[in-house]
């Protein structure tokens, strides 16, 4: 036997990492991304967030267990009870894909307003039929020329004001900039729940502020507006106005202003209906000073013309049209979307429109034209709310993918994206400021951050505006929130409201937010 001291020497292996076993593999089932993820584009984030939350909710889909309740189950749905080759677990999760399928369609027919899904086996058809559609023009009457000519000579004057006042802003130092808008920031922070209150028996669509700030005009599924005041949320006025869910509501430009000449007894507001009808009413009486009726579909948003003498409503029936508001005639019926059309947005010079659909696709027209001018493609799901910034050419789209799209009209692209809510976007506002009329600059060539005249004969220099600074978005996350408009970071989130958020709005002042939803409440959010 050899000495141990003679053995040679062997370094024993150390114990290598075989692995993790099964048991200990950590599951994270959040699949919550950040907004602004590193290296992700914005249309791929939107697609993984979309599966993850598929593959969430078909994890949480109860499915039944015995083989024989599955195929009872299928064969409810219509679906062949078994497959070549289908074992019951591949049945089983057949089974799950399907019930998964179905709770999504039937909550986007709830949100969308019972939107009928497509059928499986037509998006072929649909496809076929959208290569053989192309352009065309349809020759427009002599009101409608006369309509584009005014609508020119309106909105060339304020475009070259609101050019003349970005000249001027590229003259602010930028440390005035960044000091202006983290001033902002510090306050958009202080905003908190104010107030509450029931708004109608159905779910409460769309609010709209006056442009004094005083009220708050709601419209609700059940047909009915209410007009309440603020702060206090008191009822001023209620009245039946459609026969169906109230979808489009808009205010008259200069209503209720106190400089302006516009009466109670005159047109005040414009509303859209489930049955088809836009509505103008007045502040005074119960019932419609006129109905403007051709769109065989629902109507889902109502605008109007910056300057008070158009209405544009977006409809189902694939169309958006403008309208008279003196002599009540349709001017324009536009097609160009390939389904429903759901927004209408004008630009505050009044020369632009943007409409957005359930086809996923946003679409800039030329008012003065009829020409489109840019198409938004980039969402992958429902287009609900659009909004243009008070620099005219940059309008923001918000989608059910849960995006938040700047689109600008100069560089004809994308020019940012924001993972804005968890679920469907279901409105959202550029902040404008007091009236659209704040960006015309005064008889000196200035003007402070208010828009106001200085008093003193020495001109002042100019002041960064607060308009145009953030927007605020709700969803079906059951949120509002605001965000900063120029690095697109997430300043605060209103949580309060019970179940999907329908709509949102600012006041003139930047004092208060308005939302409304599912809970069939309005909830106004003040600066403490």
């Amino acid at each position: 036997m050899m000495h141990p001291s003679r053995q040679a020497y062997v370094e024993e292996a150390e114990d290598t990492d075989m692995g993790i076993d099964l048991a200990n593999i950590p599951v994270d089932r959040n699949y919550d991304l950040p907004s602004a993820a590193a290296g992700i584009p914005a249309e791929r984030a939107s697609a993984i967030l979309s599966q993850f939350e598929r593959k969430r909710r078909a994890a949480a889909m109860a499915v039944p267990t015995d083989d024989g309740r599955v195929r009872a189950r299928l064969r409810e749905l219509g679906e062949p009870i078994t497959l070549f080759g289908e074992g019951p677990a591949d049945r089983r999760d057949r089974l799950r894909e399907l019930l998964t399928d179905l709770a999504e369609r039937q909550e986007a027919a709830a949100a969308e307003g019972d939107v009928e899904m497509m059928e499986a086996g037509e998006g072929d058809e649909a496809e076929e039929e959208a290569e053989q559609q192309e352009e065309f023009y349809t020759e427009g009457t002599h009101e409608l020329l006369q309509a584009r000519k005014d609508i020119a000579r309106f909105s060339l004057p304020r475009a070259k004001a609101r050019v003349a006042r970005l000249r001027e802003e590229s003259t602010i130092p930028l440390r005035t900039h960044i000091k202006h808008r983290k001033a902002i920031k510090e306050k958009l922070h202080n905003f908190d729940l104010y107030g509450s209150q029931i708004a109608g028996d159905r779910p409460v669509s769309i609010c709209r502020f006056s442009p004094d700030g005083q009220i708050i005009a709601t419209g609700n599924w059940g047909g009915g507006i209410r007009l309440l005041t603020v702060p206090n949320l008191e009822e001023k006025l209620s009245f039946q106005a459609h026969n169906d869910r109230v979808g489009g509501l808009s205010w008259f430009p200069g209503a209720t202003l106190p400089t302006s000449n516009v009466s109670e007894s005159t047109v005040n507001l414009v509303s859209g209906g489930g049955e088809g009808n836009v509505r103008l009413w007045s502040l005074d009486k119960d019932q419609p000073l006129a109905t403007l009726s051709g769109h065989s579909g629902r109507v889902c948003r109502t605008e109007f013309h910056p300057s008070g003498r158009y209405v544009a409503s977006a409809s189902y029936d694939t169309t958006w049209r403008l309208w008279d508001v003196e002599t009540t005639a349709e001017l324009l019926l536009q097609e160009g979307h390939s389904r429903e059309v759901y927004t209408v947005a004008f630009n505050n010079d009044g020369s632009l429109l943007a409409s957005g659909g359930l086809d996923s696709i946003g679409r800039i027209w030329d008012l003065r034209t009829g020409r489109t001018v840019m198409i938004l493609e980039g969402h992958i799901r429902e287009i609900f709310g659009m909004d243009w910034g008070v620099d005219g050419y940059r309008v923001l789209s918000g989608s059910g993918d849960g995006w938040v799209k700047c689109w600008d009209l100069r560089q004809v692209r994308n020019s940012g994206g924001i993972g804005a809510h968890k679920s469907v976007v279901s409105d959202l506002r550029w902040y404008k400021g007091a009236e659209s009329d704040s960006y015309l600059p005064s008889a000196e060539g200035r003007m402070d951050v208010d828009g106001a005249t200085p008093t003193d004969e020495a001109p002042v220099p100019v002041q960064p505006k607060k308009s145009g600074t953030f927007f605020v978005s709700s969803g079906f996350d059951k949120n509002v929130n605001i965000f900063s408009a120029d690095d697109w970071s997430l300043v605060k989130t209103l949580s309060g409201h019970a179940g999907n958020v329908l709509s949102t709005d600012i006041s003139g002042d930047a004092q208060w937010i308005a939302s409304c939803g599912h809970d069939r409440t309005v909830k106004l959010w003040g600066i403490e």
